[in-house]
């Protein structure tokens, strides 16, 4: 029987002034309230700067990392406005205090073109800050207002002293009551800071960490194409990057690109400074006309034959890596859907296709050399294609013919449910742990496919060979969404995929391969969040009442040790040592499960990593290692510690 004593009137109806409803849902406008929440406090006062760029003031913006975890963004451009607004309040206590406010909304505003486009980014950082300081240098004085205690003003906009500089300094702190941690991480700054200078030709960016004493400037003066540059280290580039530019309907089009030995294509597309990681218009136009002037080049140079069909674009794009940075006016930027990440803007597709197919098409006729090479790649990989649609093709008539052998095998036990909303599949490393994960797992909505044979290293083979790998082959048919440009993320049999490997070098090994190849094959998946590392314990410890407790670290361990004066410890070295029971209760119940969601950070520091780690060029790997790996001798065990991918 349902409770129906509360009253639901208008006194129920709540209204939050101001910054409250920033406090109240902080993850509806910094998407949550971990890491990825944190730093876009600091994404969101570098766009404000950065904005001033694009209009044509500015060229250093300084981040500044103090010890306490507060952060000084500096920058030279006009000042903010310290006038007094409409509302009765000072332009900058506007733009601090109120959202959806600023100088991007109108057709004739301060900015034409600018990537912040909601008004909420200030105005948010305040709300979520300790405290929030801002200095203005404008009209040869330094003006000073600040906020605590989430956009409380406690100094009004005053006058502290003379200058003969222009531009804007926010010193914020974020607060520990809203964010799991204000631990700001230097990686993660650097690689958004350095993406950003080589977006902006030009533009000096500094980065000073306080707490580790680190410094780093950036400035690109040729940009993008040193962008194409620093992706493709140690990929073997096969020609110097390629740079275009261009405007057309009001639309600045930006295009760099270059061809590696590599197999998979790497697009990387911005708006406005914005990352558009879903694509959108802009990509669409690029493929088209790179598709396009590609065939129309083979055939007018017989590189094609005429008796040959034409190239399709993942044929065209095989090793590319390309940057597409497009600047549109306000009034003609559309995105799709509630976030910036996919472009929708009509008029960006014709613009950056016809910029593109004309530079396209000159670049090959004054480059026979570099053409020809490009063309036989792309027909190479046209036939690699075919090779491995043909190797699925061959392979999906076995498992038809197969299929009840092969689940009787035991090679892959399905769920019962057919509802791919609610089912797992875990692909779990080797025979033994395969056994005890059937045994123990809910079969109405948990698979197993148990690996039996070596993971190939996707990295460093053709499509075809990754194709003719067993282990491979069975998890892109499980999966049953395709691979390359065929997949389709909606057709997969599985809302998570799970990888389940023993806690150990060999087990982490697999989970690189596998994850590898998730990447490179299959993009989809782990952009919408459907890929997860399981977590074992290390330890089982039991008490002298029999009392059983995991410990997933050394340090769970020693805190659960202190709580017993006797007790045994047993070392898991693999997931085939738990039985059944254990292995659920620890690594698969939903309930008290611990999975780490495998996700695509930064798409083009991800892509670099991989290359270096698992390509087949020994130096950089070994350099990489050197400057990020430290090897602790403990317990006779090599402890690693290190970040793979982005």
């Amino acid at each position: 029987m349902a409770i129906k004593d509360k009253k639901y009137d208008s006194e129920s109806l709540q209204i939050l002034e101001g910054l409250e409803a920033v406090r109240k849902r902080p993850g509806m406008y910094v998407g949550s309230t971990d890491a990825r929440g944190l730093h876009h406090l600091v994404w969101e006062i570098i766009d404000n700067s950065i904005d001033e760029v694009l209009a044509g003031y500015g060229t250093f913006i300084k981040v500044e990392v103090k010890e306490d975890n507060s952060v000084l963004v500096t920058d030279d451009g006009r000042g903010m406005p310290v006038d007094m607004h409409s509302s009765g309040i000072t332009g900058v206590e506007v733009i601090f205090t109120k959202l959806h406010a600023g100088g991007k909304f109108s057709a004739d505003g301060a900015y034409k073109v600018a990537g912040g486009l909601h008004g909420v980014g200030a105005s948010v950082v305040n709300a979520l800050s300790e405290f929030l300081q801002v200095s203005i240098h404008r009209n040869g004085k330094i003006y000073q207002m600040r906020f605590e205690n989430g956009g409380k003003k406690v100094q009004d906009l005053v006058v502290v002293g003379e200058t003969r500089k222009t531009g804007t300094e926010v010193w914020f702190k974020p607060d520990q009551k809203v964010f799991s941690s204000t631990l700001f991480n230097y990686q993660t700054l650097e690689e958004r800071i350095r993406e950003s200078a080589f977006l902006i030709k030009g533009l000096k960016m500094q980065l000073i960490d306080n707490r580790s004493k680190q410094r780093q400037t950036f400035v690109f003066e040729k940009g993008i194409k040193e962008y194409i540059h620093y992706i493709n280290k140690g990929k073997g580039a096969l020609h110097e990057p390629v740079y275009f530019h261009g405007t057309q309907s009001k639309i600045e089009v930006e295009v760099a690109f270059g061809f590696t030995k590599a197999f998979n294509e790497n697009i990387i597309s911005f708006v406005n400074n914005v990352r558009t990681k879903d694509g959108g218009t802009h990509e669409t136009g690029f493929k088209s006309a790179f598709t396009k002037i590609f065939n129309d080049y083979g055939r007018r140079m017989n590189l094609i034959k005429e008796r040959d069909d034409s190239l399709e674009g993942t044929h065209v794009r095989e090793g590319l890596t390309a940057i597409i940075s497009i600047r549109i006016p306000e009034d003609l930027l559309q995105f799709e859907g509630q976030t910036k990440n996919k472009l929708g803007s009509p008029e960006a597709r014709p613009a950056v296709e016809a910029i593109v197919a004309d530079k396209l098409n000159i670049y090959l006729t004054e480059n026979p050399k570099v053409a020809s090479s490009l063309i036989e790649k792309a027909v190479d990989a046209r036939n690699a294609w075919e090779a491995a649609r043909k190797a699925r093709d061959d392979a999906r008539l076995v498992k038809k013919i197969k299929k009840k052998e092969t689940i009787l095998s035991g090679k892959l036990a399905p769920a019962s449910s057919k509802n791919a909303e609610i089912k797992e599949l875990f692909l779990v490393e080797g025979d033994s742990a395969g056994g005890s994960a059937k045994q123990g797992r809910d079969r109405v909505f948990q698979a197993i496919l148990p690996l039996r044979g070596k993971v190939i290293n996707s990295e460093k083979q053709r499509m075809e060979e990754v194709f003719k790998n067993e282990e491979i082959s069975t998890i892109i048919s499980t999966i049953g969404a395709g691979i390359g440009s065929e997949f389709d993320v909606s057709k997969s049999n599985y809302h998570k995929v799970i990888i389940m490997t023993d806690a150990d070098t060999d087990g982490a090994h697999i989970q690189v391969l596998l994850i590898t190849f998730f990447f490179r094959y299959m993009p989809e998946l782990i952009l919408a969040g459907k890929l997860y590392l399981a977590q074992p314990p290390l330890y089982k410890i039991t008490s002298s009442r029999n009392e059983a407790i995991y410990a997933w670290d050394e340090e769970q361990r020693e805190s659960i040790c202190q709580k017993f004066k006797t007790y045994s410890i047993q070392r898991y070295k693999g997931l085939g040592e738990m039985n059944s029971g254990q292995l659920w209760e620890t690594t698969m119940n939903p309930k008290s499960r611990t999975l780490i969601q495998v996700r695509i950070e930064d798409l083009a520091e991800a892509d670099l990593r991989i290359s270096v780690l698992m390509g087949d060029k020994v130096e950089p790997r070994k350099e990489w290692i050197d400057n990020n790996v430290s090897f602790e001798n403990e317990d006779d065990d090599f402890m690693i510690e290190g970040v793979i991918g982005g």
